[in-house]
């Protein structure tokens, strides 16, 4: 690249940085960040890509909408759900983000399924820029125990990954590949989880204390999670909450208020619930089975204008 063009990419860039800005002083609504779940892809017309389309028409105009894909193509994207390393996926999602100066000024961020737990630790691992509302859709912020139905439940990917859970979860070799090993929470084997857990162990802070974790999760505006009431895929369904097994067993769920996770505040939901900036939202249906009107009424129009 010549001179001339060097400086070109550089006045665009900032000229995109102060549109951006403006757009926030006018009173435009804050661009939104997405994240997908397990199986499935950025910009699936049925899913994310149906999503997309109602917040560009329900939000302000030209409201910006930016849904992450982990990979070249829609396939990748798709693989990468299962295969690719969580830390190495929120790495990429990071650098999406701080490089996309449509987000320089802030952004809402909204998470399914293993796409909330994901934009979760790019709130606490990367702040810049800030992340304003975080809302989580159906995430296992305490991970799973059970493996979840897959949306594509015949498919070979889906029974290799029970198979592998059930029997190495915490061997280094199915961490480093296999997403929801990274996430998968043994209430009976803690000390196994806490050791083996390379992702969620370490978001949750339950290895070492990052203090950069608590403080960064405490700058957002609002922390939403969303459980499903009647939810068979997540196991348990309280883990939408934040809640999971009492210690020791599979059976007895602890609320979320009564854990020593929240009585010790190692993560900041303690103070975030006390200053009205965390939300427990519940939807009477299967996992991710909600109307568009919910959305609208509950996450969109509460959320999401400013």
């Amino acid at each position: 690249m010549n001179r001339i063009g060097f400086f070109s990419h550089i006045f665009v860039f900032i000229l995109l940085k102060i549109l951006a800005h403006a757009n926030r002083i006018n009173g435009g609504s804050p661009p939104v960040v997405l994240w997908h779940g397990m199986g499935d892809s950025c910009c699936n017309p049925l899913s994310l890509g149906r999503i997309i389309e109602l917040l560009q028409k329900n939000l302000e105009t030209d409201t910006y909408v930016k849904s992450l894909q982990i990979g070249k193509s829609f396939e990748q994207d798709v693989k990468n759900s299962f295969f690719m390393n969580a830390n190495l996926q929120v790495k990429d999602a990071c650098k999406q983000i701080s490089m996309d100066p449509k987000l320089s000024s802030g952004y809402n961020a909204i998470g399914f399924s293993q796409g909330a737990q994901f934009l979760r630790a790019v709130a606490q691992r990367c702040p810049n820029p800030p992340m304003l509302n975080l809302i989580s859709i159906g995430g296992q912020h305490q991970g799973v125990f059970g493996m979840p139905r897959c949306l594509y439940s015949s498919h070979k990917w889906c029974e290799y990954i029970r198979l592998i859970l059930n029997k190495e979860a915490y061997a280094k070799w199915v961490q480093n590949s296999l997403v929801q090993a990274e996430y998968w929470h043994d209430p009976i084997k803690e000390s196994d989880y806490i050791k083996g857990s390379h992702f969620l162990a370490d978001i949750n802070n339950e290895r070492v204390i990052n203090k950069n974790y608590r403080e960064n999760l405490l700058k957002l505006k609002n922390f939403i999670m969303v459980m499903f009431t009647n939810d068979t895929m997540v196991i348990p369904k309280e883990s939408e909450w934040f809640a999971f097994y009492s210690p020791g067993q599979d059976k007895e769920i602890m609320p979320l208020e009564q854990s020593v996770f929240y009585l010790t505040d190692r993560l900041g939901l303690k103070v975030l619930e006390e200053s009205g900036r965390l939300h427990f939202l519940s939807v009477p249906g299967n996992h991710l089975q909600f109307s568009e009107e919910w959305f609208l009424n509950e996450i969109v129009n509460k959320y999401l204008k400013e």
